[in-house]
């Protein structure tokens, strides 16, 4: 992996470790129908890689507050102690039900920043809309209606809105979004569970998705916004809350402005390292094969200071 400017080459190496080793671990548990089992899994051997890494470590998204949380929680000291500062969004099974049923997309995700790059988002709902690279800034955004959006993006691609494809989180919240874009003749690609890989696919040119909608965890959130930060797309979120408790939880982690919608930058602003590994395989990435006496992981990684996007298949020994 090449230098990258405030992220040392050898951390920026290190997580891609960090993320086949979760997701190897996870992918012991796909099938078994434990979805509390098998995001344990995950999260053990996920803390476990991050101590050892030669860093001073803080978790921004994780795996919930310090009183929710035993382990990998919001504001986690991980690392060695010894070397740079590092923020650390993470989600060591993006999945957990995909895992438990065996079916497709499953990941083990995170994303490095220099410290105090990425929004602290709270574990509440975010509005989310990200387009992929190549579009003018400021083509869409969040007032617009889905239909409206998608004419836009039809516009700018130079097609017929028929030619365009949206995707969705397939849940019953996300009714009225479904029902604009169809009335707009907009291709829907519904996805059950994952809206990062869903977010990410909207970089990728083989998936022919051209924008994600919807909303979701805004922790994920962030994660997103950091793998969109890498390759140049365009993300807006704003923070969703259903009750006081989670009002407080948002002015707990610094956030003031409750009706902020926030662009890319505000929520990933500085340079980062985004790795993904396949747990099960699916659309994005294959998952963790086992063969041969041998364990074999595919692992998607963006680094914002070279623009550079690598798929890593590593192949290392059965219980190492």
């Amino acid at each position: 992996m090449a230098d990258t400017n405030k992220i040392p080459s050898e951390i920026a190496n290190a997580i891609v470790d960090v993320a086949e080793l979760a997701a190897i671990a996870a992918a012991t548990m796909v099938g078994r129908g434990d979805e509390k089992a098998a995001d344990q899994a995950a999260v053990d051997a996920m803390r476990t890689a991050l101590n050892a890494v030669d860093m001073k470590g803080r978790i921004v998204i994780g795996e919930g507050e310090r009183d929710e949380a035993p382990m990998l929680y919001i504001g986690e000291e991980v690392g060695t102690g010894s070397g740079v500062e590092i923020d650390i969004a993470l989600d060591p099974l993006e999945g957990t039900t995909l895992t438990a049923k065996a079916m497709p997309n499953a990941l083990a995700v995170l994303a490095i920043s220099p410290r105090g790059a990425m929004l602290h988002a709270p574990d509440v709902y975010m509005d989310k809309l990200a387009l992929g690279p190549g579009y003018p800034q400021g083509l869409v955004d969040l007032s617009m209606s889905p239909a409206d959006i998608a004419a836009a993006v039809a516009r700018e691609k130079g097609v017929a809105i028929g030619d365009v494809t949206a995707c969705v989180l397939d849940r019953p919240r996300h009714k009225d979004i479904i029902d604009s874009l169809r009335s707009a003749g907009v291709r829907i690609s519904l996805i059950t569970d994952g809206d990062v890989a869903g977010v990410i696919n909207t970089t990728l040119p083989e998936t022919g998705i051209d924008f994600y909608i919807g909303q979701g965890g805004a922790p994920e959130g962030v994660l997103a916004a950091a793998a969109l930060n890498c390759v140049g797309g365009q993300m807006q979120g704003k923070l969703v809350f259903r009750n006081d408790d989670e009002r407080a939880r948002a002015e707990r982690t610094g956030v003031s402005d409750l009706d902020k919608v926030y662009d890319l930058k505000e929520l990933c602003s500085d340079e980062t390292v985004f790795c993904a590994t396949g747990v099960t395989a699916g659309s994005l990435l294959d998952g963790v094969r086992h063969a041969g006496g041998k364990v074999t992981t595919d692992t998607l990684v963006m680094t914002s200071a070279t623009g550079i996007v690598r798929r890593v298949r590593t192949e290392r020994p059965s219980g190492s």
